[in-house]
């Protein structure tokens, strides 16, 4: 069983940066594709960003540009540097990983969740 937990999650004004970190238990963590989701009242869950083991990346065009996906395998942990923040980037963050180790934007690529993080952006 892999546990998530997310981290980094609070107030910041429109323009502002955050940075959320994800730490994984388990010994096949640099195996996986970790990914980052989020989720606004009323909506559904959406895709923000993925990191495969290999390093490569892919995001959503929301977030192109402003956000950065990283991983750091000797800590067993993904992070995500959110620059440039928005309200409409306000949401419950979750990070996600999955053992077919894939640049998944939907959530059924994934097999195991955190509890997420809230991030609220003012104007």
């Amino acid at each position: 069983q892999v546990q998530l937990v997310e981290s980094g999650g609070g107030l910041v004004q429109a323009g502002g940066s955050l940075t959320l970190s994800c730490a994984t238990s388990g010994r096949t963590f640099r195996s996986y594709a970790m990914g980052w989701f989020r989720q606004a009242p009323g909506k559904e869950r959406e895709f923000v960003a993925v990191i495969r083991s290999d390093g490569s990346t892919y995001y959503a065009d929301s977030v192109k540009g402003r956000f950065t996906i990283s991983r750091d395998n000797a800590k067993n942990t993904v992070y995500v540097q959110m620059n440039s923040l928005k309200p409409e980037d306000t949401a419950v963050y979750y990070c996600a990983a999955s053992t077919s180790n894939v640049l998944g934007t939907s959530t059924s690529w994934y097999d195991y969740w955190g509890q997420g993080t809230q991030v609220t952006v003012s104007s």
